[in-house]
């Protein structure tokens, strides 16, 4: 098991900005891909974003791509999402996952851990 904890969450108007945290504790997730998940009341859950090992190849769901940048700080342990233009649509409760390195990470069932989650609210 890995420990990660979410935070950044909060209410934000449309247009405005949030960035999220994952911290990982007990064990290291350097190697592995990190990625950013969502999931809308009633509704499954879904990919948002995800980052290789190597910090630089990253992947997008097409509903945020040019607006959510994903990254991470291996030394810390730790991944970011920065989002930004958000809409009402992007409300939902965002849990931070952990895959295997070889994984690109954009489907739950490539996810080994996940974090609690921290909910987003966009108000129009």
């Amino acid at each position: 098991q890995v420990p990660m904890v979410e935070s950044g969450g909060g209410l934000v108007q449309a247009g405005g900005s949030l960035r999220l945290s994952c911290a990982a504790s007990g064990r290291t997730v350097s190697s592995a891909t990190m990625g950013w998940f969502r999931q809308a009341p009633g509704k499954e859950r879904e990919f948002v974003a995800s980052i290789r090992s190597d910090r630089y190849t990253t992947y997008y769901a097409d509903s945020v791509k040019g607006r959510f940048t994903i990254s991470r700080d291996n030394a810390k342990n730790t991944v970011y999402l920065q989002m930004n233009s958000l809409e009402p649509e992007d409300t939902a409760v965002y849990y931070c996952a952990a895959a295997d390195w070889g994984s690109s990470a954009r489907s739950p069932e490539d996810i080994n851990f996940w974090g609690k989650g921290t909910l987003v609210t966009v108000s129009s």
